[in-house]
């Protein structure tokens, strides 16, 4: 199976060609965007711009149809009236197209029964014409390693380990630009619309086996066939995580997903069962999406939810020790209180004075002394019970008190730590006055694989996912192996 369904998507993630239907030479018009995007992304296959008035596009030459194009074609993009896309069909069949991307939309989503019509005589036409569809009213795929960019753009990261599947456009846009800035590097995202053909298990089924992804997430409004996807989820949960986001939990949301993508949706309990059941990490949003899939993909397995926090790295410390510890508990962390050899060690570096020395660690005696830090780090990360060191670091705080020169040379330490030692790190950099700079050390920070979240509320949470998922795994397989 795994041979054939990688061979089956080929065409779709790695065509050796794309049409554009809807090109011409009005730079305004959404299918020349498209050409050009591919062409300014370095797209390694021939694109062929197709439209009835010819032409020329950047040096391309525009086919009439796609019965004129001389060579082979694996995928066509469709970005033409709606009233067209049968006969379009019709020549996809003749031309031994494999696949097609419709960014054309208004067919189920509208509600009107001629439009639903047409999207099933479309995917009929799919059926006897032996090719695929995504879409329709879809954004496509974006597959950065054969520099296939996401939509009528350029916009290409890094080839990683993480794939997509959305029924939203703009959603999968948006994570992607997250991606960017925060180094979520992606393997294939598949923005699917309407999912009239192919739908998000065909996806689910195709990046279970991709051997280029190695962390699923998905937004999905609705499901054609509910009960084959959970128990698809289910088979694929232990080897690879996957984190859901469900669209249209209420009835204003169900109603919008109704006019979106057509979808019909079930109740918000009920999929949270089944995800739950499947193994999955249900999310609430794109930001706990995003936060959940970064921590997956930089550090991978998670030993247990026990976690040491240092906080105040120059001052502040009492506060944010108090917020941390809270935050933590409330997302269902274990904040265990160092050991006393550990506390001894903690007072002779600090003093009693002015600093907590329990778990959380407010460190803020220190006045930002590196020397402190870097023995306060030691200590806390030869706690055996440990598995994660979150570190808190205002930095407002440490550019008002401290020098550019002396906070680089603070966080180089979090950056040694996260080198020669097994136990992970997960920074905590609060938004303030110093966004650019801020900005610059998380940056840094993602260059090296440390995470890197803009509130404790929102690392814990990411934690929690995390560690639940890989202790459910660790229950499943104990189980597994007492039977």
């Amino acid at each position: 199976m795994k041979a054939s369904k990688l061979k089956e998507f080929e065409p779709i993630f790695y065509p050796c060609s794309i049409a554009v239907a809807g090109a011409s030479a009005d730079t305004g018009k959404m299918g020349t965007k498209w050409v050009n995007g591919l062409l300014a992304a370095g797209f390694k296959g021939e694109i062929y711009p197709v439209n009835p008035m010819g032409g020329e596009i950047s040096g391309l030459k525009i086919y009439p149809n796609l019965k004129a194009i001389p060579k082979p074609v694996d995928l066509v993009i469709v970005c033409i009236p709606r009233q067209f896309v049968l006969n379009l069909l019709d020549d996809c069949a003749a031309s031994g197209v494999k696949a097609v991307h419709f960014f054309t939309a208004g067919f189920r989503e509208t509600g009107d029964p001629e439009w639903i019509r047409v999207e099933e005589e479309m995917a009929a036409k799919a059926r006897q014409g032996n090719f695929r569809i995504i879409g329709p009213n879809c954004i496509g795929i974006y597959c950065p390693e054969q520099r296939m960019p996401y939509g009528p753009s350029s916009l290409l990261g890094a080839a990683g380990t993480v794939g997509f599947i959305s029924q939203s456009g703009g959603h999968a846009g948006k994570l992607l630009e997250i991606g960017l800035g925060r180094g979520i590097h992606f393997s294939k995202v598949i923005s699917m619309g309407n999912g009239s053909d192919l739908d998000s298990l065909d996806f689910l089924e195709y990046l279970a086996v991709d051997p280029k992804t190695a962390i699923i997430g998905a937004y999905l409004e609705g499901a054609r066939d509910a009960r084959h996807l959970f128990q698809a989820i289910k088979n694929v949960s232990p080897a690879k995580p996957i984190v859901v986001w469900k669209g249209g939990r209420t009835e204003p949301g169900a109603e919008a997903a109704a006019s979106h993508t057509g979808a019909l949706t079930a109740s918000a309990s009920l999929w949270s069962a089944a995800l739950k059941q499947a193994g999955a990490i249900e999310v609430q949003g794109l930001e706990e999406l995003a936060d959940t899939m970064l921590l997956l993909q930089q550090l991978g397995r998670i030993r247990g939810n026990n976690v040491g926090i240092v906080c105040g790295l120059t001052d502040g410390g009492g506060g944010e020790s108090v917020l941390a510890g809270d935050a933590c508990a409330a997302f269902g962390l274990n904040v265990p209180p160092f050991s006393e050899k550990t506390k001894a060690h903690l007072t002779a570096l600090l003093g009693q004075v002015g600093s907590i020395l329990r778990n959380p660690l407010d460190i803020s005696q220190g006045y930002g002394n590196t020397r402190i830090v870097e023995q306060a780090m030691e200590l806390v990360s030869r706690e055996p019970h440990l598995d994660l060191i979150i570190v808190y670091e205002n930095v407002d705080i440490l550019l008002r008190f401290l020098s550019a020169e002396i906070t680089e040379i603070m966080n180089n330490i979090f950056i040694g730590f996260h080198r020669r030692q097994s136990k992970p790190i997960v920074v905590v950099l609060p938004r303030g006055s110093k966004e650019k700079e801020r900005l610059e050390i998380e940056d840094k920070f993602s260059r090296e694989g440390i995470p890197v979240y803009p509130t404790i509320e929102r690392a814990a949470r990411a934690i929690a996912h995390v560690t639940r998922y890989y202790s459910r795994l660790h229950k499943g397989s104990t189980e597994k192996s007492r039977q």
